[in-house]
């Protein structure tokens, strides 16, 4: 991207729907004016790939539809619960009640992370 633009952090919308792409590329977090990304019609597998984005406070607007990862159970509520600030997921308003669901979706799916102990704390 430096070499094409000549503010590359102030990037702020990005589509690469329909590319074929497997997994979410962590160089896409180097944007963190990133407000808007397009990543339909791909071929993203995994939930866990969208923990990535999470380090982007300004993103907004997402697309995902059309990539297997749709297909999973409690797709748009882990995306919700991972992804809080976003405005339109899929071509589609967040609303209060999504947000709401996602919440408790993620109480009732995700573990807390439990400290793991030294060798010399036994």
């Amino acid at each position: 991207m430096e070499q094409l633009l000549e503010y590359p952090d102030e990037l702020s919308w990005v589509d690469l729907s329909f590319n074929d792409l497997s997994t979410i590329d962590p160089v896409l977090t180097m944007y963190p004016d990133l407000r808007a990304l397009n990543l339909h019609g791909n071929s993203i597998q995994s939930l866990g790939e969208v923990d990535k984005l999470a380090v982007l406070p300004r993103l907004r607007t997402l697309t995902l539809h059309g990539n297997p990862i749709e297909e999973e159970k409690g797709y748009r509520s882990y995306v919700l619960s991972v992804l809080p600030q976003l405005k339109s997921f899929d071509f589609s308003g967040v609303t209060k009640q999504d947000r709401s669901t996602a919440t408790f979706w993620r109480r009732m799916n995700v573990k807390p992370k439990v400290a793991k102990k030294k060798r010399n704390d036994y």
